[in-house]
């Protein structure tokens, strides 16, 4: 059932050389219970004729609501922004081309919105599961707990999926354009609310689907991308600023959480060969866990003596053992 009104909101969806379920995506948009909407997909320079042709189709089905613009490929964040530069909502749902929003997403999320003006966002619950799979209603990552704002919460990962939440336009404007990362691109945009200090709003519902597929996703490029892990650390070392402008306090266990995440990217960098990087990461995660700084320095100072390489391709698997061995502990890294 269609006919809940209200205010306009735009569906951003970059897509690049993807077919059968961009469809998918962009027919959950258009089974909202929820009107007016627009979608806008952003061709992200695809080169593979289907696709183009696919965009064209969508389009052609529903000329009154679809639309796309054409980018040359410079992935995921800067092709949303060029569909948020057009876009004319009050409300802007970014949405994934392989993942969907369940039915009554946007009315539940913009009624939240209206009820609470002084929240940023909206979220709720996210399935997650794999082509082929039948979705059990088990909420992914964080989505079933209610935070009132990202940090400190956020310094262990992401909460959400980048379609689970709505936000305001509004908000998004004083945030300033996403970034050129290829990479956890997201989280560190929605970490620039969280420096603000953004409220959030909780829709205890189930909003949104994450679809586990053999294509490539751009979150795993890093394992063969050097600049894709470079914008990895990259990401990393943003949203400790935006943390610490959020007033997250280095004693929090949160902070320190994420000293050892620096730590582990600092002996992952080093085995790269990318040292750099890897003193800075091990400087960061020393200035943000005071009560580790010595081991921290000591493994700088042997890593300057051995060779920053050599030392993590030895301390690596010695520390993956430890997680092993220790789950708790492991968990925490």
């Amino acid at each position: 059932m269609k006919g809940i009104r209200g205010q306009l909101v735009s569906v951003i969806i970059p897509v690049y050389n993807r077919t059968g379920l961009l469809r998918e995506a962009v027919q959950s948009a258009l089974a909202q219970t929820y009107r007016p909407i627009e979608v806008i997909i952003v061709d992200d320079g695809s080169t593979d004729a289907e696709a183009m042709h696919q965009i064209r189709s969508l389009i052609g089905e529903s000329p009154e609501v679809v639309r796309s613009i054409r980018v040359s490929n410079r992935g995921p964040g800067l092709a949303r922004q060029a569909g948020l530069e057009v876009a004319a909502g009050d409300y802007i749902q970014f949405l994934d081309s392989d993942d969907l929003l369940l039915p009554r997403k946007l009315e539940l999320q913009v009624a939240g919105l209206e009820a609470n003006p002084d929240c940023a966002l909206s979220y709720g619950k996210m399935r997650e599961y794999s082509l082929g799979e039948m979705p059990r209603a088990v909420p992914s990552r964080r989505t079933g707990q209610r935070h009132r704002t990202l940090f400190p919460a956020a310094l262990q990962g992401r909460l959400w999926a980048t379609e689970t939440p709505l936000y305001r336009l509004s908000a998004l404007q004083g945030i300033g354009p996403w970034s050129g990362l290829r990479i956890l691109e997201d989280w560190e945009y929605e970490c620039r609310l969280g420096a603000q200090g953004a409220k959030l709003h909780y829709c205890d519902d189930f909003v949104s689907d994450v679809r586990h597929h053999a294509g490539p996703r751009e979150g795993l490029r890093w394992h063969r991308d050097e600049q894709a892990f470079r914008d990895l650390l990259s990401a990393h070392v943003q949203v400790l600023g935006h943390a610490r402008a959020a007033g997250v306090p280095a004693e929090a266990k949160e902070m320190k959480h994420f000293a050892r995440n620096l730590f582990r990217l600092a002996r992952q960098a080093g085995a790269r060969g990318l040292t750099a990087e890897a003193k800075q990461l091990l400087g960061l995660a020393a200035e943000t866990d005071r009560a580790r700084r010595g081991e921290y320095r000591l493994y700088g100072w042997i890593a300057e003596i051995l060779g920053w390489r050599r030392l993590a391709t030895w301390a690596e698997p010695l520390a993956g053992l430890r997680r092993r061995e220790q789950p708790s502990a492991g968990a925490a890294r």
